[in-house]
């Protein structure tokens, strides 16, 4: 077994230290000394020595760039999600405003179509369309506390759509003028011709019972004739088409595709004319003259004078 040398790496190490530590002691004491002489002395040094140190300040600059180029993109990072956050907000107020601007352009779009001035109207919004293979109607949000009536017409902002065909106490369900069991007579103009126009569960209903359909032109003028008293007169309903299958049909004014806001119109039924079959009616009761001979008194008076006019022309 080899025997170790002495040691002297041991002794080196602590002189050189403590060397270092006089001579930083040193250069501390002279950096505190006030004299203008020393003050001289160490301007001289710092010029000597301090710009010849540049590299070794450069790893150092080059760190603190790196970190304030970090920090910096921290905060680019944030503000860009900041600013999808509110992207995110100002979607959804678009997309708020572009309904409230449809909405407002479909109620717009009601006052603007023309009506009797005597009918008043309810609108209401379409909750749900409960459309099926053998049923077309939609529910309306207004019912019998609105006081809605069963067999009210109702419109959108382009033409009618139907009639109301069950009362709730707060809903409404309207039978659209597609469904196979709305029949409802109309006018067709410039003829003046009058039809039935019967839904048969497509886009476009058919119109029946034509008087004359070789006197109509599609694109002539569809609207609801009153008769029967289904309707009000006058609405509009749509304009004449020509099917594929050379029937005529009507394609109509409202939107069915965007039914939203409905208005549904206040109709009262027509004043009933009584005949009484007299020329002239009885007077009422207050009435002060001499009274009207009877009925058949003035039937016998009648008789008597086509006889005597038969005689004379004898």
């Amino acid at each position: 077994m080899a025997r170790k040398g002495p040691d002297y790496a041991a002794p080196v190490r602590r002189i050189l230290v403590s060397l270092l530590v006089l001579v930083l002691l040193a250069v501390f004491l002279f950096w505190q000394i006030d004299s203008p002489r020393a003050e001289r002395m160490r301007a001289a040094f710092i010029d000597r020595f301090v710009p010849s140190f540049d590299w070794v300040m450069a790893p150092v600059t080059k760190l603190s760039r790196m970190v304030s180029g970090f920090q910096s993109y921290a905060r680019l990072y944030e503000q860009n999600q900041e600013l999808r956050r509110e992207l995110q907000k100002m979607a959804a107020w678009k997309e708020a405003a572009v309904q409230l601007e449809q909405e407002n352009a479909k109620l717009l779009a009601q006052n603007n179509v023309r009506i009797d001035p005597a009918l008043t109207s309810v609108s209401g919004v379409v909750l749900t369309d409960s459309g099926t293979a053998f049923r077309q109607s939609v529910l309306l949000n207004v019912g019998a506390r609105d006081g809605i009536l069963d067999g009210w017409a109702t419109m959108d902002g382009l033409g009618l759509v139907g009639r109301i065909s069950g009362v709730g106490q707060t809903t409404s369900r309207v039978m659209l003028l597609t469904d196979p069991s709305s029949r409802i007579p109309v006018t067709i103009l410039p003829s003046g011709q009058h039809a039935l126009l019967t839904g048969d569960n497509t886009a476009l209903p058919a119109l029946d019972f034509i008087e004359s359909p070789e006197n109509l032109r599609p694109g002539d003028r569809v609207i609801s004739s009153g008769d029967g008293g289904v309707f009000p007169p006058g609405l509009p309903v749509g304009q004449v088409a020509l099917a594929s299958d050379g029937r005529l049909r009507v394609r109509l004014a409202a939107d069915y595709g965007r039914l939203e806001v409905l208005r549904v119109l206040r109709s009262h039924p027509a004043e009933q004319l009584s005949d009484t079959g007299l020329l002239i009616p009885p007077p009422p009761a207050d009435f002060i003259g001499p009274p009207l001979p009877p009925l058949a008194d003035m039937q016998a008076a009648g008789e008597n004078s086509e006889a005597a006019a038969g005689a004379g022309d004898d």
